[in-house]
């Protein structure tokens, strides 16, 4: 018989609805009977006391609030009856709780690419990258014809990646979106690259070509669009001495050490602090301890559970980068006269999420309790075994995009409302909950779901890392077999 509701920690004044509770019923908590003054929608929160006005709310065992008002027990807790507690720019101590969870390495192995540098790729395609917006037509046009020509036999994709930037833009913005790019033809996903520029903008072929530093001239070739006669066919000219090298890769057996993983969440509900984010927290320690790496980002929705992860760092030094990617985050939401905790989103709150806090706390599970064992500016790429931290901004794929571009070759993404969307790398989705993935069996590649109903985390656990091995090895997830590809670079400054 499934449960009903949970109280996940014993310090909690809240349970949360597992199915829809009607008013009037009377569910048992503890010693304690409770009857419900409201109808509970599933992943929604009820109080288990009386509440005055100002009382702290809480829920996984940290208060997510405060009430607003007189809430009685019973009653429904949601963004209407509770407001955050967090306000402004804080200073913080440092207090280290650093754990090592005592995990075997299982020796596990993938299929994957070894490339020439020595990082390896889940993933053999050949990708069309430009400098600047202007010659997005061009790629695409490009990538059409090479798929015509080869029916996409011997490689695994070939694609194109459009964007709006490289031209009138100045400062920060113009770096971010050549760091990003220059990560991105790098990657080692790519079996081959071919970079197309116009000529004018400010994102300059010669200049980029230079800022990538060593690569593989068999793999990565440029064509700038103003000095050619015709750009087409010089294009394909090139992409088919890319697609001539790549063709002849195979894959070989890898360590799971060398697996790069990115963890995002989106279009949270009430259950994803309780299925699909622990689940991945239990695979981000299981993956580190194997040798591997785990990056976590969306700084915005740290605010609120960024205590936790400082006090996780591994150093004073750790500690300090990431109080400034905290507060540096807060100060860019000042700059721009905006509310710093203006979030959850009225899709979160749908699913059950009532303050920032709450939705953090949630959020931040995806990491585990492994040490922090780096931190990372937007567009730089992982040099650190172990879990990482990455400056990025919440949006999904802004986010993913950073993920993919800091050197993680799958991103690993929960979800309890759901979406199709997919970033540059594999970019699977695991619903929180299994009403989502029977609905949207074409969007969701993993039910955590169950963990409510019959399986236990340990079982899900190991079925999860089987999925993982599968994907790994070149299984494709959802996004890949509906072609959902796309990149977003992060944008904040002035456009020319």
């Amino acid at each position: 018989m499934q449960t009903k509701y949970l109280k996940i920690n014993s310090e909690d004044n809240v349970a949360v609805a597992i199915v829809p509770l009607h008013a009037g019923e009377t569910v048992a908590v503890k010693d304690k009977n409770i009857t419900l003054l409201n109808e509970i929608p599933a992943g929604h929160k009820f109080a288990l006391k009386d509440f005055a006005p100002d009382d702290f709310v809480v829920k996984y065992g940290y208060a997510i609030g405060h009430a607003r008002e007189a809430i009685g027990q019973g009653a429904w807790v949601n963004e209407k009856n509770i407001k955050t507690n967090l306000d402004g720019v804080l200073d913080y101590t440092y207090s280290p709780v650093l754990e090592y969870p005592a995990i075997a390495d299982r020796h596990l192995t993938f299929k994957g690419y070894r490339r020439k540098n020595g990082d390896v790729g889940i993933r053999n395609e050949i990708w069309v990258v430009p400098t600047v917006g202007c010659v997005n037509g061009t790629i695409n046009q490009l990538v059409d014809a090479l798929k015509r020509e080869t029916n996409g036999v011997g490689v695994d994709a070939i694609v194109a990646y459009p964007h709006n930037y490289g031209c009138s833009q100045l400062g920060g913005d113009h770096e971010n979106t050549r760091k990003i790019l220059l990560d991105i033809v790098k990657h080692p996903n790519a079996a081959g690259v071919l970079v197309v520029g116009l000529g004018c903008e400010n994102n300059q072929l010669s200049v980029f070509r230079e800022l990538l530093g060593d690569y593989d001239t068999d793999r990565i070739k440029f064509i700038e669009t103003q000095k050619v006669g015709d750009e087409f066919e010089e294009g394909m000219v090139l992409l088919r001495e890319i697609y001539h090298t790549a063709s002849k890769d195979v894959r070989t057996d890898v360590s799971l050490s060398e697996l790069r993983v990115g963890l995002k969440c989106g279009g949270s509900d009430g259950f994803s602090g309780i299925t699909a984010n622990p689940l991945l927290g239990v695979f981000s320690d299981f993956l580190v301890a194997q040798g591997g790496t785990t990056v976590l980002t969306e700084v915005p929705e740290m605010f609120g559970a960024e205590t936790i992860l400082m006090n996780r760092c591994e150093s004073t030094g750790l500690f300090d980068k990431t109080v400034h990617l905290i507060n540096d985050f807060k100060d860019y939401f000042i700059k721009n006269e905006q509310p710093i905790y203006e979030n959850p989103s009225p899709g979160n709150k749908a699913g059950g999420i009532s303050t920032l806090e709450e939705k953090s706390l949630g959020c931040t599970q995806k990491c585990g309790k492994s040490v922090v064992k780096d931190v990372l500016m937007y567009g730089e790429t992982i040099h650190t075994k172990g879990l990482n931290l990455l400056s990025a901004p919440g949006n999904d794929l802004v986010a993913a995009t950073a993920l993919g571009s800091a050197g993680c070759q799958l991103v690993l993404f929960t979800t309890g409302r759901g979406t199709p969307f997919g970033s540059f790398v594999p970019t699977m989705k695991i619903s929180t909950n299994s009403n989502l993935a029977n609905n949207k069996p074409g969007w969701i590649d993993f039910n955590a779901g169950v963990i409510l109903e019959n399986k236990t985390m340990e079982e899900t656990h190991e079925s999860f890392v089987e999925y993982i091995l599968k994907v790994a090895s070149g299984e494709q997830v959802n996004n890949e077999k509906k072609n959902y590809r796309e990149i977003a670079i992060w944008k904040s400054g002035v456009t020319l």
